[in-house]
């Protein structure tokens, strides 16, 4: 499919102005992300027009909630992206209005604390709080979907393994945007997208998940997804594009899930950059993958109403 001319020029431009080999450290990284990452206040004002918008607490953990005006039963619960240290659900609403409107649902953000000023377990710890009390406000996991984007995806990832191993009730679906699953960058892939991703280069990485996270805890599944165990978890759907230093990350979450027994589908874009959901409607092919990753949530909602054929064994 050809890129847009828009995202053509977008892509020029995140190479210009956001793309650099070093970020800095610590406090340094992290203003420089806030400042550099994210949608602009104008598009996240316009993304709100027809959808009620409200921010709740949820077990103490701040949550914008997103209802279309076609209201079902179906929730998301979005987890945005920003390397830990950066962004909100407000920066990525530009995503969730679109998914909400297109799934529909009704779609949970948790503006989850960010690094280095609350470092692991602190955004696990409060999407995992985030999505217990929303069970136990009456919502039902078989009309629940996952959605992350980049770091957001790490902690989809990490917080399925965390729900399967305690016993918890999984939701119907999950989608994985971008996903960072392996925080030190460690595959050769990285490595071989450098200067081929228009935002990140591979030394970037490990920069952004000091800010999360002690180097030697970077291997541990609830913290780099990527070296967990992928059996047992719902079906996956996963945009990347071919270009991107992540591409390692989504491709060895496919075939860890296939040889795991599950389901996942992997679609890898060209052309374009990391994080292009995040401008929803606003470039068609971010409206377009979203449509795709709705479309997806809904098959899985409806198949998780179907009926299991019973067997019978007498």
């Amino acid at each position: 499919m050809r890129v847009s001319l828009r995202a053509k020029l977008l892509g020029s431009v995140i190479r210009l102005f956001v793309r650099r080999r070093d970020w800095g450290e610590g406090q340094r990284l992290a203003r420089r992300a806030r400042r550099l990452l994210g949608a602009p206040r104008p598009m996240q004002w316009l993304s709100s027009i027809g959808l009620s918008v409200a921010e709740i607490e949820a077990d103490g953990v701040r949550v914008e909630k997103l209802v279309p005006r076609s209201s079902t039963s179906n929730t998301i619960l979005y987890l945005h992206g920003g390397g830990f240290v950066s962004c909100s659900p407000r920066t990525h609403r530009a995503l969730s209005a679109v998914l909400a409107r297109c799934t529909p649902a009704t779609v949970y953000a948790p503006d989850y604390r960010l690094a280095p000023e609350h470092r692991y377990p602190a955004a696990l710890d409060d999407v995992a709080s985030t999505y217990r009390w929303l069970i136990s406000a009456g919502v039902e996991p078989r009309t629940t979907a996952l959605v992350g984007d980049s770091a957001g995806g790490a902690l989809v990832l990490s917080l399925l393994q965390q729900l399967r191993d305690a016993g918890d009730p999984l939701p119907a679906a999950a989608v994985l945007l971008s996903p960072w699953a392996d925080l030190g960058g460690t595959a050769p892939l990285v490595r071989e997208n450098d200067g081929r991703c228009a935002m990140f280069r591979p030394e970037n990485l490990p920069a952004f998940a000091a800010c999360y996270a002690n180097p030697d805890a970077w291997r541990e599944p609830s913290v780099s997804p990527a070296f967990g165990r992928f059996h047992a978890l719902p079906p996956l759907h996963i945009q990347v594009d071919e270009s991107e230093v992540l591409l390692a990350d989504a491709r060895a979450i496919e075939s860890a899930v296939t040889t795991a027994g599950g389901s996942c589908e992997l679609v890898e874009s060209s052309g374009l950059f990391h994080g292009w959901q995040v401008l929803g409607r606003f470039l068609p092919e971010a409206r377009r993958s979203l449509e795709h990753a709705a479309s997806f949530m809904s098959r899985s909602f409806q198949s998780s109403h179907t009926p299991q054929p019973q067997h019978d064994d007498t």
